[in-house]
């Protein structure tokens, strides 16, 4: 029998409740067609927790008993896709700005929503080939702590890195041998010059200091307007005068706020005071 067959099935009631709790919890608004992702994704859950409908797990979830297990619900509610090099212009645009930087200060770069770190090592290659030794440091955050796990260990099937350039490729990654064949290792000292950290865009952000520049892709389409305007000015008031903040191709910020203002498609700079 098919694994489908064996879900109990979700009412539309009880989607409403995890559509609620994902907006409440993350910003994230899920519209109806993703409610097969949803019955799919938890039923797991409920099997674990000993439970056979949705809405007794949604108990669970809101009766303030269960962090992790609500932090479990969070993760499997959160969609995490991202690749090595993804969107390539902004890695050159990364490029030039970190060599017009001044020298001195610490040029930061902070991925706002890093996934599993292929954005975050993708943007310390860049960094390690251009500024060398000069002070620079990548910061990664996301709401889902495991996908947070799977960046710190940097380990990566070998096919993610089509799109690193070669040059880069040999010089900070390193080629699984024998049980670890078709895999990748990102080089130690690449791995110590990137953090990162569990981070809920649609709350009050930690102190994190100030960034030249700042990757939030392919978040926003997430957001509804008024999550949209309240992120953008968050994370903007974490930019440097004149830092940069870039968006996925397909994403637009008009309407967003005062906080930042178009440089170009998908590329935004801190607004004039």
């Amino acid at each position: 029998m098919h694994e489908s067959a064996l879900r109990p099935a979700i009412s539309q009631a009880e989607f409403a409740q995890f559509q609620r709790f994902i907006y409440e919890a993350a910003g994230i608004t899920m519209s109806d067609a993703k409610k097969a992702l949803v019955s799919g994704r938890l039923a797991k859950r409920l099997t674990h927790c000993g439970v056979r409908s949705y809405g007794e797990y949604f108990r669970i979830l809101s009766s303030g008993t269960d962090a992790a297990e609500v932090q479990q619900a969070v993760d499997l509610l959160t969609t995490n896709e991202t690749y090595f090099f993804r969107e390539a212009k902004h890695f050159t645009l990364l490029r030039e700005r970190a060599l017009a930087a001044p020298r001195g200060a610490a040029f930061r770069v902070w991925s706002a929503a890093c996934s599993s770190g292929e954005e975050c090592y993708s943007i310390a290659m860049v960094l390690a080939d251009c500024l060398g030794a000069a002070p620079w440091e990548v910061v990664g955050s996301d709401i889902c702590t495991r996908v947070l796990d799977k960046a710190r260990a940097a380990h990566y099937p070998m096919e993610r890195a089509r799109h690193i350039p070669q040059d880069l490729l040999r010089k900070y990654c390193l080629k699984g041998q024998g049980p670890q064949e078709g895999t990748l290792l990102v080089d130690k000292a690449l791995r110590q010059r990137v953090h990162f950290g569990e981070v809920n865009l649609n709350t009050a952000l930690p102190q994190l200091g100030q960034f030249d520049m700042v990757f939030l892709r392919n978040v926003m389409i997430y957001f509804n307007g008024d999550t949209k305007r309240a992120v953008v000015d968050r994370i903007g008031a974490t930019l440097k005068p004149q830092g940069c903040m870039v968006i996925g191709h397909s994403e637009s910020l008009n309407d967003s706020g005062a906080a930042v203002r178009a440089l170009a498609p998908s590329i935004y700079v801190r607004a004039a005071a």
